[in-house]
């Protein structure tokens, strides 16, 4: 299928689906959830009747309580519960992410990567657990999701939490059951394009007269394989091919790890309680890879050419990284409706690799071995007080203070041959970080009809770093001023539009403020200059934060069996970007220029685009006894960087369109429940700077999974990711004026990626 034929065809079922259903009730709103409060009695009496009969009976029914805590919120806020996390059987949370409304996940299928809202990512996306940030290195990927009690996608900042959140907030809540005492057990291995895959995770939760506990924990190990092309071409004004490279690269990974949390809440008294939540997280991998590397120009050069860097690699990686976190609440209510918040949180993370790399042939002669030996190491400290005061019936106000202090200290010891590398930057680098923010929000039903929300958010960032090439000391300062409403529409009570006028930043990073400096591995001399297509790397203490202003209008339809129908269109405009740009500098460290890339502001950017949003049962589509639901949501964006000569000047890494369309069918008077879900991104080219391109492929993933129940409490899944895997693509060019003692000309390099089918079978059980 095309992509303009895909696109097509999700447009016409998002449109069908807003089509008022046959049987659509244009009663009060209370009909919805009478409607849907109907439902488990319904599956009760089924229950019921299969137990007589020896059978086990699956039916479709909608989460009523997700749409209900979307309809009722005044900010943008879509919650998505257990049904939504269950419904497809995923092994990692990255693949429930790629499923929701606007978001994507970056790399190929599979493998993880960066989070995106609305095709923003590096952190544009704002990710929170348990509405606290994680410390760098932390994975959602560690965290299983049958530990998660929902996930809050949000669309707007709000006062509350940080407005570093150009693109939206994903805050992932774990799970916090406390009402009746169960046991949740699963178990299950698979493989991994033939690579054996094992995990097994344990819930147990349960209440006494002064506490409520829930304990979680998940195990897993498996292996993953990597095998990847490069190809590098050089040529010249003319188009005409100067230089190629081919570089086929390999790798084998053994991963295992363990993630645990808790949430202990402790009654203290009337309108008092204390929740702990403990959190561990330790993940090791050990990878041990090859590459082969080999160069030609007319004439065809030898092996030993100086311009060869070497025909072949081998490598032995182990890295490690492990947490531990404890997150405090206390809350205190009062008769006259005041309730004091009180948030207390410290982590520590540690994490390192050490990497032994060997290289022979090319103008290494005999060898060239190269040690890297990387060690970091994160401890933080929040503290949050929040005061809430209800003033009338449906109208509240509240306010907080956040004070946050971080450390990081990055240790990094490279030699190459025995002799140190770059040693003039030390061995270790350690900066501070600290955080302190004033905000205020008021929320106010007005009338049936209309309700709104009011905030602002004063977020002041200093970071400040000993490097040996100098002292680093960035201060900012954002004030960030947010509004929301919906109003529902009195002649359609299933009807409700929203609109937000907010201001949000994407802060630097400590990266990016104090990246250590790193070489190219296909440029190791440094009496040379390098060329840029490979360039060093390094950090920019002078960068200001990327501010925002943003705007957010939507209509929802709320149909009858809890099903929604909904558009959203959103706009940034942003100033200050922040973009990679390579550049030929004097060095301290060579005694040749060298090519550097480093992050700078560049100027503004607009970004707009669409989200749009249907899922139903088929029923409502069609007259059919069949319980089939359908599910579908297609993002359109755009985006330009003014200060980027076009065409494809857009937001980096941000595709013209993501889309979902997926199906469950539990299979009438049987125990069999089937699902299906395909997951499409087009390829797209973005000119990242005007001489510099970037593009990525085509990009199709497609998940199944069957679920046969013995009964309510033992079920076996069946979960077959990334079905028919294809090649990932991707690849960036540079554009080379004549100057700086080039030639004019061109260097691209393109690399494609091979993608695996995994296959996972699960034991669920429940006592």
């Amino acid at each position: 299928m095309t992509d303009t034929r895909l696109c097509r065809s999700l447009l016409t079922t998002l449109g069908l689906l807003c089509l008022p259903p046959a049987n659509a009730v244009d009663g009060p709103g209370a009909a919805a959830p009478a409607a849907a409060a109907s439902a488990p009695a319904a599956a009760a009496s089924r229950s019921a009747a299969g137990a007589a009969a020896q059978r086990v009976e699956i039916t479709a029914t909608q989460a009523p309580d997700s749409n209900d805590t979307r309809r009722l919120s005044t900010a943008s806020r879509i919650t998505f519960g257990r049904e939504e996390l269950d419904r497809m059987g995923d092994s990692t949370l990255g693949e429930v992410l790629k499923r929701l409304p606007g978001v994507s996940i970056g790399g190929a299928p599979g493998r993880g990567g960066a989070v995106r809202m609305r095709g923003m990512g590096g952190g544009y996306t704002q990710i929170l657990i348990d509405g606290q940030r994680m410390a760098p290195g932390f994975s959602l990927d560690s965290i299983a999701p049958e530990q998660i009690e929902r996930i809050e996608v949000m669309r707007a900042p709000v006062a509350e939490h940080s407005a570093q959140a150009i693109a939206g907030t994903i805050n992932v809540i774990m799970r916090s059951d406390f009402k009746r005492k169960t046991n949740e057990f699963r178990i299950g291995g698979g493989a991994d394009g033939g690579r054996s895959q094992a995990g097994a995770s344990w819930i147990n939760n349960g209440q006494t007269e002064l506490l409520g506990y829930n304990l979680t924990a998940t195990v897993f190990q498996g292996g993953q394989g990597n095998e990847w092309d490069t190809h590098t071409r050089f040529a010249d004004a003319n188009d005409q091919t100067t230089l190629g490279r081919q570089e086929h690269s390999s790798s084998e990974s053994r991963r295992q790890g363990l993630f645990a949390n808790g949430r202990l809440q402790f009654k203290l008294g009337p309108g008092q309680s204390l929740d702990l939540q403990p959190f561990f997280n330790s993940v090791r991998t050990h990878t041990t890879g090859q590459a082969d590397l080999t160069q030609t120009l007319p004439p065809p050069l030898g092996p030993n050419d100086p311009a060869l860097a070497y025909t072949r690699a081998n490598w032995l990686s182990d890295a490690r990284w492990q947490m531990a976190r404890m997150n405090g609440t206390y809350i205190a209510g009062s008769p006259a409706g005041g309730r004091l918040q009180l948030n207390f949180n410290g982590s520590l993370s540690e994490s390192g690799s050490l990497t032994d790399r060997l290289e022979t042939g090319g103008s290494a002669g005999a060898g060239r071995h190269k040690v890297d030996d990387s060690r970091d190491r994160d401890q933080s400290v929040d503290l949050k007080a929040r005061y809430s005061q209800l003033l009338a019936e449906r109208h509240s106000a509240s306010g907080g203070l956040d004070l946050a202090r971080s450390l990081r200290k990055d240790g990094r010891t490279s030699t190459i041959d025995g002799a140190p590398s770059l040693a003039e930057f030390g061995d270790d680098i350690q900066a501070t970080s600290q955080r302190i923010a004033l905000w205020a929000q008021d929320e106010w039903d007005w009338s049936k009809t209309f309700s709104f929300y009011a905030g602002a958010r004063w977020e002041a960032i200093s970071t400040r770093s000993d490097a040996v090439t100098g002292g680093v000391h960035n201060r900012s300062a954002v004030f960030t001023p947010l509004a929301q409403m919906v109003w529902k529409l009195p002649d359609a009570p299933r009807d409700q539009i929203r609109a937000s006028l907010t201001r949000s930043y994407r802060a630097p990073s400590t990266g990016q403020l104090i990246a250590r400096l790193t070489r190219a591995n296909l440029a190791p001399d440094l009496g040379k200059t390098n060329d840029p297509i490979n360039p060093d790397r390094g950090g920019n203490p002078n960068l200001l934060p990327e501010l925002a202003w943003g705007l957010e209008v939507g209509a929802e339809h709320y149909l009858d069996a809890g099903g929604i129908v909904s558009a959203n269109l959103f706009l940034r405009k942003i100033d200050k970007l922040i973009r990679q740009v390579r550049s030929l500098e004097t060095v301290s460290y060579a005694t040749a220029q060298r090519w550097v890339s480093r992050p700078q502001n560049i100027g503004q950017a607009d970004v707009a685009g669409l989200e749009l949003e249907a899922k139903g049962r088929l029923s409502e589509l069609i007259s059919t006894e069949l319980p089939i639901s359908l599910r579908s949501n297609l993002t359109l964006m755009w985006s330009q960087v003014n200060q980027v000569q076009g065409p494809n000047n857009r937001i980096e890494g941000q595709a013209p369109y993501t889309a979902n369309l997926g199906a469950d069918w539990p299979v009438k008077g049987t125990p069999l429940a089937l699902g299906v879900n395909l997951n499409f991104t087009p390829g797209f080219q973005i000119t990242q700077i005007d001489n510099q391109l970037s593009r990525q492929g085509v990009k199709r993933v497609i998940d199944g999974n069957a679920v046969w129940r013995f009964n309510p409490d033992a079920s076996l899944r069946l979960t077959v990711s990334n079905a028919g895997a294809r090649l990932y693509d991707t690849g960036s060019t540079l554009l080379l004026a004549d100057a700086n003692g080039l030639p004019a000309g061109s260097q691209g390099s393109d690399t494609s990626t091979r993608s695996y089918t995994s296959f996972n079978l699960r034991g669920e059980f429940r006592f």
